[in-house]
């Protein structure tokens, strides 16, 4: 599966048996995590929320669109919902390419479009309140 959203921890070598081939020379884990601080506040844990079915289908757009803009052999995209605690992984994108330097663009291309266009919501519980996370604005909730 190429393409994923789900409440389960990201297994890595699972996730790259599903792209690897003996043709690529290069692949490009992006991991993404929660941590443990954002805009000055101490992160306790993130949640996030998803149309489940929308994400998965747009993810594979974008997987379709780095297929077709970058000279890359293929792409996975994994992405988490639910409460996730300090250290635990959110997202997953691996780009495989023949040499480094596509599947490095490729990947870091892959990120911002998953973040720009997935309907997926997330919720930062601190030390401060819970917060809503849309791009780079942050709403208290009420």
């Amino acid at each position: 599966m190429k393409v994923r959203m789900t409440k389960d921890a990201f297994d890595l070598n699972e996730a790259l048996g599903h792209i690897a081939v003996p043709e690529a020379g290069g692949y490009v884990f992006f991991l993404g995590r929660v941590r443990n601080e954002s805009h000055g506040r101490r992160v306790r844990k993130l949640v996030y929320e998803a149309y489940e079915e929308m994400a998965e289908a747009e993810m594979e757009r974008i997987r379709k669109e780095a297929l077709e803009r970058f000279p890359i052999l293929d792409m996975l995209i994994w992405h988490r919902y639910g409460e996730l605690e300090v250290g635990e992984d959110t997202i997953l994108i691996i780009a495989s390419g023949r040499h480094r330097k596509e599947a490095f663009e490729a990947c870091s291309w892959a990120i911002d479009e998953v973040k720009r266009r997935v309907p997926v919501w997330k919720r930062e519980i601190t030390d401060e309140g819970t917060f809503w996370i849309e791009g780079d604005r942050v709403v208290p909730e009420k």
